[in-house]
């Protein structure tokens, strides 16, 4: 196209755009970009549920024995006792002195007892029974057997008092736990299993299980967690029987032997 200009020497040539055409089809996909820059974090989440309890882990080394406390304070004396009736007059002069050595003999006879019980083998004693806090790391089946040579068995705290009178002397040992006769039975025809005591009798209304055994316990013992442990607190644990613990024994005491004769045994 040409324009004429009103001078005659001027033309210019230009395109004059057209209609607007229809749109044309899409594209192909183009190839994925590269990953931008990380975003910012997040808000956290809510926390989840806390997980099922885990196995007990391994018994950890014993630590050093502690520094020996102070003495403690002495005593009240005792009420004076009842004054006895006059002895009757005669020719023993020559025997009070050897009456007397034999008194003195014998007190020193008692206290060594007394120190065997209560230091040496730190044994503890109820109306009927003694105590023996066995320190030597063993599987529950060992603990058991190791008790029956000594002339006893696996203690069983059957009452409240003897409960307690064994976790006092865990805490005095300074440990935390011990195997004691307790354990699971061999599940019956319903097939439903319990706890007994080392005797075969069944716990009926008296046991102290932990507030997190009530809440993970089920109808029936699990097999490998079918033995128990009593705490220092006095509550009882389910626990593995292949693992190491210390134990407690117990030992009638015999009316033929006298006083003495379980803590011979128990030695």
């Amino acid at each position: 196209f040409c324009y004429i200009f009103a001078s005659p020497e001027v033309c210019t040539n230009s395109l004059i755009p057209g209609a607007k055409g229809d749109q044309g089809d899409y594209g192909e996909q183009g190839e994925e970009g590269k990953l931008g820059k990380n975003g910012p974090p997040g808000l956290s989440g809510v926390p989840g549920e806390p997980g099922l309890k885990g196995e007990v882990g391994p018994s950890g080394k014993m630590g050093p024995i502690g520094e020996k406390g102070d003495k403690g304070a002495k005593g009240f004396d005792g009420p004076v006792g009842i004054k006895g009736q006059a002895g009757a007059t005669c020719d023993c002069g020559r025997y009070r002195k050897v009456v007397g050595q034999l008194d003195e003999n014998l007190g020193k006879l008692r206290n060594n007892v007394k120190f065997v019980k209560n230091v040496v083998l730190g044994l503890k004693e109820t109306e009927d029974r003694y105590y023996l806090l066995v320190k030597e790391p063993k599987k529950f089946r060992e603990a058991s057997m190791n008790c029956k040579l000594r002339g006893g068995a696996l203690a069983m705290p059957k009452t409240n008092n003897i409960n307690r009178l064994m976790a006092d002397y865990i805490s005095q040992a300074g440990l935390t736990r011990v195997y004691v006769g307790v354990q699971a039975q061999s599940k019956g025809t319903d097939g439903i299993g319990s706890y007994i005591y080392a005797d075969s009798t069944p716990l009926r209304e008296f046991a102290v299980w932990s507030q997190e055994e009530q809440l993970y316990s089920t109808s029936s013992p699990a097999t490998n967690v079918s033995c128990v442990e009593l705490l220092n607190t006095g509550t009882w644990n389910k626990v593995v029987c292949e693992t190491p613990l210390f134990f407690i024994c117990e030992f009638p005491k015999s009316r033929r032997r006298g006083r003495g004769g379980a803590a011979a045994s128990a030695l």
